[in-house]
């Protein structure tokens, strides 16, 4: 029984010894890595409506906002920490194709995590819409 508490102590010891470790969190990139080309060339094959936008809408309110705001502004609650793209100004998107969008959204980007199965491809296609819809209001959206 000494034994068995010796033994016990010495690995809480050892562990308590052991020098700052950092947990292993995303770290930002310096670089994401290439879109294939097949991705930028895709486009979108859901036809959007009024209800697939309020729902995609939904999902961006859960997954999105926090980082890159309710308006698509880049100023979410944690997304002050990292330079994010406003997406409500008019040409921010203009040199992304609706395909790099959808493979961004799916994939992740640098520290941002994939929607990859955690959505239908019908959601993340109306994400790229709402997405592309922020830079369109000219007034409150």
């Amino acid at each position: 029984m000494i034994k068995l508490a010796a033994l016990l102590c010495a690995m809480l010891l050892g562990t308590a010894l052991e020098p700052n470790r950092t947990p292993d969190l995303p770290q930002a990139t310096s670089a994401p890595p290439p879109i294939p080309p097949e991705a930028i060339a895709m486009t979108n094959p859901f036809k959007p409506n009024p209800e697939a936008q309020k729902h995609a809408r939904q999902i961006y309110g859960y997954d999105c906002a926090l980082c890159h705001g309710e308006k698509g502004d880049g100023k979410g609650d944690v997304g002050g920490k990292y330079k994010l793209r406003n997406w409500t100004a008019v040409d921010s998107l203009k040199d992304k194709t609706d395909g790099e969008l959808y493979y961004i959204i799916k994939n992740g980007n640098g520290i941002m995590p994939g929607e990859a199965g955690r959505g239908k491809d019908e959601d993340l296609w109306n994400l790229v819409v709402l997405v592309r819809s922020f830079g369109k209001c000219t007034v409150t959206c």
